[in-house]
């Protein structure tokens, strides 16, 4: 077994016995043709290994804090799903420039209060980031909460990320690719 399938197999036994707020079971997972209808959609392809907790785990309803957002269709819970919280986010940023979305920035989670984790899907690794809105200044609201989605699936697995309360004296390193990702063309 490769230490994804291990992974993998770990967050399915976590998920099957931990809600997160507002799910009260775990959603069956996304069909096969799910992932494809969202990258097209999205404009971008997905991390294998998200499409692969969507596909094997759930559609949402995992993870920390409110949990994985399902991938395509509103989830029981009220959150909205991922590809529609993207493009409503991308959107929002065409309007409000001091507020821009990165391009191929996926939130995944919410954290409540504005927040959310997202996935850098143009990342080779896919880096996971904190999205932080109740900052001054959007410069100020992207945070690195992850080298990879999967060094953040051990931290939730091994109950070690910044979010817990043994660690919440944990200080996340600022995106510094954040103005990079969303200075516009010429």
């Amino acid at each position: 077994m490769t230490e994804i399938e291990q992974l993998l197999a770990r967050v399915a036994a976590k998920a099957h016995s931990t809600h997160p707020w507002g799910w009260t079971s775990l959603p069956e997972p996304v069909d096969a043709a799910a992932p494809a209808r969202a990258e097209a959609a999205l404009g971008f392809p997905l991390p294998p290994l998200l499409t692969e907790l969507y596909l094997r785990i759930g559609d949402g309803g995992f993870g920390p804090e409110y949990g994985l957002l399902p991938l395509l269709d509103g989830p029981p819970s009220g959150e909205p799903a991922a590809v529609v919280q993207y493009l409503a986010n991308r959107e929002s940023g065409r309007k409000d420039p001091d507020w821009p979305w990165p391009e191929g920035v996926l939130p995944i989670s919410h954290w409540g209060c504005a927040m959310y984790a997202c996935v850098d899907c143009l990342a080779p690794e896919a880096t996971v980031l904190l999205f932080e809105p109740n900052a001054d200044t959007s410069d100020h609201a992207w945070y690195v909460d992850a080298p990879s989605l999967e060094h953040w699936l051990h931290t939730w697995v091994e109950g070690t990320g910044w979010y817990e309360e043994t660690n919440d004296d944990m200080d996340l390193a600022p995106w510094t690719d954040f103005r990079i990702r969303t200075a516009r063309a010429s």
